[in-house]
């Protein structure tokens, strides 16, 4: 990550000067908002990567698995 991006975020004048007299830096809870919600994406994305490869996977006795592992391992 070593290029930034300027976003902006409206919000009420009171809110804003709440967050002045509290010492809140906008900046910094918008940052940790927004990787908190991409970590929380990236998370749920693979989840259902997972139950559409563990669909395939179901499919494949395990007999064939036992059986490739010991191949693959004789050939080293």
């Amino acid at each position: 990550m070593g290029r930034y991006e300027t976003i902006s975020a409206k919000v009420p004048s009171e809110l804003k000067e709440l967050m002045k007299q509290l010492g809140i830096k906008p900046s910094e809870v918008l940052r940790k908002a927004i990787e908190d919600e991409v970590r929380k994406r990236q998370v749920q994305k693979i989840k259902e990567e997972v139950r559409e490869i563990k669909g395939v996977l179901d499919r494949i006795p395990m007999e064939d698995v036992v059986r490739s592992i010991r191949v693959d391992r004789e050939q080293r």
